[in-house]
């Protein structure tokens, strides 16, 4: 499935198109949290998700994996690119697929999959287990 934002689709698609439009004008980064299973494959549920961690991890992407979720960072259309890729690599052979999305971005910043946790550290004054 590719997404169209041509003014015919329902409303999302088109607050997802201006939000497209203010990032091609701006240089604004994305912080992505996601994480993308099938539900259609019973309890373990690892091979999809590690067809999923081969396409995040070949993006180019700076990412951090974590035990619920993946975090990733670039530009909106970058990030969102290895989101439908996520999926449509499921859909090759999923019925049902679940996602879900935290997203932060900020103008002009980059590098914070490091720096929003040294900033917390920072202020505690001492290291935290990663």
């Amino acid at each position: 499935m590719r997404w169209r934002f041509d003014g015919a689709e329902p409303a999302i698609y088109s607050v997802h198109a201006a939000i497209l439009r203010r990032f091609e004008s701006e240089a604004f980064m994305l912080l992505a949290e996601f994480s993308i299973w099938p539900m259609d494959k019973g309890e373990s549920v690892g091979q999809y998700v590690a067809r999923c961690l081969d396409i995040v991890d070949r993006s180019g992407l700076p990412y951090k994996l974590g035990p619920l979720g993946t975090c990733v960072e670039g530009e909106w259309p970058q990030v969102m690119a290895v989101v439908q890729k996520c999926y449509e690599e499921l859909a090759k052979d999923c019925s049902r697929i679940s996602c879900t999305v935290k997203m932060d971005w900020r103008k002009g910043r980059s590098g914070r999959l490091e720096s929003k946790v040294d900033s917390v550290e920072k202020r505690l004054g001492r290291k935290l287990k990663k």
